[in-house]
């Protein structure tokens, strides 16, 4: 059990559209198309379908919410704007798209009554201040988070061990950098596979 950061597919996120599978985004597929319409914005269309797990491909994203998030609050309230931070922490659903504003639909998710998108583009500058910021080391953390390798590895021995290799700002409270970590990545994955990441 708990929450999970995880990316859609095609019949995922068409889900309840023609030719989809049931049980999928399709509502929220079909408002977020009308509001990039109404904003002179082509819609969102091309998500990738569903392969076949291959742990370390990096062509699907699943972690886990497992550390505590209070030390990541205050990291994102020491170095972001109170903008900045909205952002990153109120998205329901990331699309590899370059939104001015998070969008907020009138359709209900699992946890909430309305679905706040944010586009990818943006969420990854914020990402990469923070990182940048506790000089995270971006080249040793798992960069294919497909089956909670970046969960796992936070949680394991490997955070611990590249801690004490790579001391800094970042070693400091594990915990947050897990969420700088996860949320870098998410945006990355967005942008490199074209596909929307969600909560469930």
């Amino acid at each position: 059990m708990g929450i999970y950061l995880v990316s859609a597919t095609a019949g995922d996120w068409f889900g309840d559209v023609e030719g989809y599978d049931e049980g999928g985004h399709g509502a929220l597929a079909v408002a977020l198309d009308a509001e990039l319409r109404q904003r002179g914005l082509a819609p969102y269309t091309s998500v990738p379908e569903k392969t076949d797990l291959v742990r370390g491909s990096g062509r699907s994203f699943e972690e886990k919410l497992a550390p505590p998030m209070e030390g990541f609050g205050a990291l994102c309230r020491e170095h972001l704007s109170e903008q900045e931070s909205g952002l990153l922490l109120t998205w329901s659903v990331l699309v590899p798209l370059s939104l001015d504003e998070a969008l907020r639909l009138p359709v209900e998710n699992a946890y909430a009554d309305e679905t706040t998108v944010a586009g990818a583009p943006q969420v990854l500058a914020v990402a990469e201040r923070l990182a940048a910021a506790i000089r995270l080391p971006v080249d040793v953390i798992p960069e294919a988070c497909d089956n909670l390798d970046l969960t796992m590895w936070f949680l394991e021995r490997a955070a611990e061990e590249a801690a004490a290799a790579r001391p800094g700002p970042w070693a400091e409270d594990l915990d947050a950098a897990f969420y700088v970590a996860l949320y870098l990545r998410a945006a990355q994955h967005s942008l490199r596979r074209g596909c929307p990441i969600t909560y469930c």
